[in-house]
C-alpha cells in the first residue's frame, strides 16, 4: 500500500497549465495524476488531447489543466477559488478522490470536498462535469464499493453529470498500464478522452458561442 501511495502522489506541475489560444471561454480541468499526464510528457495526457478534439470539434473553449499530481479533494477544495477567480471557466471538470482513497480517507469527508467543489464551480457561473475513480480490489469490498459508490451519490445530489469510471476499458488491461498498475501509459489517452467525451460535449456546446460543426 505505501508503495502505491509513493507512486500516484510522486510529481508535481504548475497549479494551472494552459493549452490552445488565450482567447475563447476555458474549459477546466481540475485533477491530479490523472489528468497531470503522470510519468509522460504532458502533451500526451487526454487533458492535451481534449484541447485538440475541441478545435477539431469546432469548439471554441480552450483547456485549462490545473491537475497536480498527488493532489486529494481537500487540497483541489483550497485550491479551486483562486483558479476560478483566475480563469473564469465555463465549464469545470473535477477528477480528485483517488488519493483519498488510496490513503483510505472517510467516504463522506471526500464526498463533503467533491460537493464543496461542485457549488463553488456552479457559483463562478461553471456548469461541472464530475470524473469518478474505481480503488483497487485489495483495499476490501466494503470501502471500495462505498467509494465507487460515492460518486454516484455525489452526482445525483448536486443534480451534475458523471463518467463513473475515467479507466474503463484501461485500468484492467496491464499492457496499458504503467509499471506501477495505477497510471495509464500514453496508449491509454485516447480511450481516457473518449469515456468523458460523451458527458462533456454537451456542456461545451451549451457554453460555445461559437457555431458547433459535426465533427
Amino acid at each position: 500500500m505505501l508503495l502505491l501511495l509513493a507512486m500516484l502522489c510522486l510529481g508535481l506541475l504548475p497549479a494551472a497549465g494552459r493549452d490552445g489560444d488565450s482567447d475563447g471561454p476555458v474549459l477546466l480541468v481540475l485533477g491530479d495524476s490523472l489528468s497531470a499526464a503522470y510519468g509522460l510528457p504532458l502533451d500526451e495526457g487526454w487533458v492535451a488531447l481534449l484541447q485538440r478534439r475541441l478545435k477539431a470539434s469546432g469548439l471554441a473553449h480552450r483547456v485549462v489543466n490545473a491537475s497536480v499530481s498527488g493532489d486529494t479533494s481537500a487540497g483541489g477544495l483550497a485550491r479551486l477559488p483562486a483558479v476560478l477567480a483566475e480563469h473564469r471557466p465555463v465549464v469545470l471538470v473535477i477528477e480528485l478522490g483517488a488519493n483519498d482513497g488510496l490513503r483510505g480517507m472517510p467516504i463522506q469527508r471526500i464526498a463533503t470536498n467533491l460537493e464543496r467543489m461542485i457549488a463553488l464551480g456552479r457559483a463562478a457561473g461553471a456548469r461541472v462535469l464530475l470524473l469518478g475513480v474505481r480503488l483497487p480490489p485489495n483495499y476490501g469490498a466494503a470501502y471500495t464499493e462505498g467509494f465507487q459508490r460515492m460518486f454516484v451519490d455525489v452526482a445525483a445530489r448536486a443534480e451534475v453529470g458523471l463518467v463513473p469510471r475515467l479507466l474503463d476499458g484501461v485500468a484492467d488491461d496491464r499492457t496499458l498500464m504503467q509499471a506501477d498498475a495505477i497510471h495509464p501509459r500514453a496508449a491509454a489517452q485516447p480511450r481516457l478522452l473518449d469515456n468523458v467525451w460523451p458527458m462533456l460535449r454537451p456542456l461545451l456546446e451549451e457554453s460555445d458561442p461559437a457555431p458547433v460543426d459535426a465533427g
